[in-house]
């Protein structure tokens, strides 16, 4: 069995901020987790570096549109890294790989009946002189009446026709369009219907899938599910591979949502690995990605997979909600945004990735404040957790010369821990982060309550054997969050396993424990409330 991971692709078309953070995390806690469990991982992910929104960039900046995609695929590649995300293949939209594997598949449909060609009428720009993707074709939503692009509308999720638009306008020139007919390649999503429904069903009874990824595609499916236009007048992507329709594009809804299946592929090809034993009806596959993305995820990809004939159906949706800042909406183009290669620079990785998952937008919306950032970090990381660890060893190292006490560890504590590891993977499984962690951090909190109440300062004095043992559970403790914190906070839980000269990786109780520890460093260092007027004012010069 496999568990396949896949990250949504985020556009190499401007950097990332804490909301696509906050979105993708989730994947690579499934990753590190399963692998400690000793499963087969394929963990795939990359730049989407085709379509719309690198040709407005790379207008914009009077440069081309790889050198915009080149340049944002390798930010990325150095923040995802930064941060700790394990992906087993991060690659790009427009590498040859990924091309020649959509065409296929392109093919494929083509060859299964699901492919149809179709005379439509589309928005026509005679200033730019080009037929304009769905995405150049602004206007106001019918369904609600916000601003909107021509694929999607951000405000109710709706999925658009640009021609649908209130009040079109090109984007690139800000000019009323044309309507011009031209030909396109229609998917028969409409033949997918009934399978959808019974595939909706069953996820639901399952409860693999988030409620917003629930909700939504029942909205979808009891609309019913039309026939969709999957080729494009674009001015970079993969070239449609029909006689007859040179210069058109294949559309992202295919194109896009098929690089985890092509990453997989490319992944299977370097390992010399047959994909169907990757891909099959065995395989347990997450799909990480925000609220946005639900119907792409939940209604095309599985059709398009459907059409291919592919057994590993999405099994599990892990949507969030949206990530809000200092209580208002995050906005790329007023710069109100915390940015990743910003934040880096200046915090913990472990401090990021503690933050949004412990208020992650699982559920319901959540917000990033500066505040709260910094006083979770001084609190609960630095306070609890950090302090925890600190403590005990520091006190070992100075008072036992780093040997640590080979005594029996607290039995109820034994027990607990045990307990622990099967309740938070459990909820990991289910997709239920931040419930996890804040158990490992009720676990934490209840053994600074245990060091407090045996007071192993005076014990070493005054009981020997009770200090020892003391002594022994608090470091059984620590081995144990090691291994816990693993997939949430990999960079503190390593420096752990480094100081007590731990090297396996496991998901299950630590018992042994080490002679004797190395290098005691503190875990975090303590941040400046100052910091958080600093950053909030940035914040808002930076938007204005």
């Amino acid at each position: 069995m496999t568990i396949v991971i896949g990250g949504a692709w985020p556009y190499a078309n401007g950097s990332l901020h804490l909301g696509h953070v906050a979105a993708l995390l989730p994947g690579d806690i499934l990753a590190r987790y399963y692998r400690q469990k000793g499963e087969q991982v394929l963990y795939v992910s990359g730049s989407d570096c085709n379509g719309t929104p690198i040709s407005i960039r790379a207008a914009q900046e009077n440069t081309t549109t790889e050198a915009i995609a080149n340049h944002y695929h390798d930010e990325f590649t150095r923040c995802f890294n930064d941060l700790g995300f394990t992906y087993d293949l991060y690659t790009r939209t427009d590498a040859e790989h990924h091309h020649e594997s959509v065409k296929a598949l392109f093919l494929q449909l083509l060859a299964n009946n699901f492919l149809y060609k179709k005379k439509i009428e589309q928005a026509y720009c005679e200033t730019d002189k080009q037929f304009l993707p769905d995405r150049f074709v602004e206007g106001i939503c019918p369904n609600c009446g916000a601003k909107a692009r021509g694929d999607q509308c951000d405000n109710c999720s709706e999925i658009l026709d640009p021609l649908d638009l209130i009040d079109k306008r090109c984007k690139i020139c800000g000019n009323e369009p044309v309507i011009r007919e031209t030909k396109h390649f229609y998917f028969t999503f409409s033949q997918f219907q009934g399978r959808l429904e019974s595939y909706l069903a069953e996820a639901k009874a399952e409860k693999r899938w988030r409620d917003n990824a629930i909700g939504l595609t029942e909205r979808y499916l009891a609309e019913g599910v039309p026939d969709r236009a999957v080729t494009r007048d674009l001015p970079n992507g993969i070239d449609v591979p029909v006689p007859g329709f040179e210069g058109k594009k294949i559309y992202v809804w295919i194109e896009a949502v098929a690089g985890y299946l092509t990453a997989s592929l490319e992944w299977a090809k370097e390992h010399q690995i047959a994909i169907e034993d990757l891909w099959n009806e065995e395989t347990i596959s997450y799909y990480v990605h925000g609220k946005d993305n639900i119907p792409f995820h939940t209604v095309i990809w599985p059709a398009i997979l459907m059409g291919i004939g592919a057994k590993a159906l999405p099994t599990h949706i892990v949507s969030n909600e949206y990530l809000t800042l200092e209580k208002r909406k995050l906005s790329t183009s007023q710069n109100w945004a915390v940015w990743v290669p910003y934040i880096l620079s200046r915090y913990d990785a472990d401090s990021i990735r503690y933050f949004l998952t412990i208020n992650a937008p699982e559920n319901r919306d959540t917000d990033f404040s500066w505040r709260e950032f910094i006083y979770s970090h001084n609190g609960e990381l630095l306070g609890a957790y950090g302090n925890f660890v600190n403590r005990t060893l520091k006190f070992i190292e100075k008072s036992f010369s780093c040997q640590v006490p080979q005594a029996e560890v607290d039995s109820d504590i034994r027990k607990q821990t045990i307990q622990l590891f099967n309740e938070a993977g459990t909820l990991i499984e289910a997709g239920h982060f931040k419930q996890a962690l804040e158990t490992i951090f009720e676990y934490i909190r209840g053994a600074n309550r245990y060091f407090d109440e045996q007071q192993p300062w005076l014990q070493v004095k005054e009981n020997v054997k009770a200090g020892n043992h003391t002594l022994a559970t608090c470091v059984y403790i620590i081995a144990n969050l090691g291994q816990l914190l693993h997939p949430f906070l990999p960079f503190s839980a390593e420096k752990i396993r480094n100081m007590l000269g731990i090297n396996d990786m496991m998901w299950h109780e630590q018992v042994e424990l080490p002679a004797i520890i190395q290098d005691v460093t503190p875990l975090f260092e303590r941040l400046d409330v100052e910091r958080i007027d600093e950053e909030y004012q940035k914040l808002v010069r930076d938007s204005l």
